[in-house]
């Protein structure tokens, strides 16, 4: 099997109907891609990493088979260890130590990304352009505001990172604006 981004789109697509996840893991990508473009790492690999992190989400949402499903299916198609173990890093539960910086950059974009949607969201326009640092900090407080989200994970990735968090979700702001059209973003 080819391993490139119309493959590994086409094998979410096989696995995921729900056009919410499909949106979801393309915004992971979009960070991903945008992060190993700045460590200087394979966008390629980190792309792919971040648009099957929850492969096997929709079939098997439990903490029991996610992501150790998905990881079995990656594994089968032959993509690559380091990619597997990224997305077994990503659930804080697995039991995986995230000891690459593909890893840690996974854990540290995949809530954020969620939490940064529902910030675009309730903009007048639904951009990410008019979603402010400032006010994404003030809303992790407000526990009501997107309460799925796990703030705690979004502290955790940014920490593992070793990076400052205004500047991580700025970073990450950015590269979602840059794909919001695909994502289904700024058409209010």
């Amino acid at each position: 099997m080819a391993m490139d981004r119309a493959s590994s789109l086409q094998l979410l697509k096989e696995w995921t109907k729900s056009e919410s996840l499909v949106r979801h893991a393309l915004g992971v990508e979009a960070a991903m891609r945008a992060y190993a473009v700045k460590f200087g790492e394979d966008p390629e690999l980190w792309g792919m990493t971040g648009l099957l992190h929850d492969l096997d989400y929709e079939r098997f949402p439990t903490r029991e088979d996610h992501p150790f499903r998905g990881a079995e299916e990656l594994r089968a198609k032959g993509y690559p260890e380091q990619l597997v173990e990224a997305v077994l890093g990503h659930a804080s539960y697995s039991g995986t130590p995230r000891n690459s910086l593909m890893a840690k950059t996974l854990f540290a974009v995949d809530e954020l990304v969620g939490f940064l949607f529902a910030c675009a969201y309730v903009q007048p326009d639904k951009s990410f352009g008019s979603v402010k640092v400032s006010s994404v900090k003030k809303k992790m407080k407000d526990k009501a505001f997107a309460k799925s989200v796990n703030r705690d994970e979004i502290v955790q990735g940014t920490g593992e990172m070793g990076i400052d968090p205004a500047e991580h979700i700025e970073f990450v702001r950015a590269s979602l604006a840059a794909v919001e059209k695909e994502l289904g973003f700024g058409t209010a």
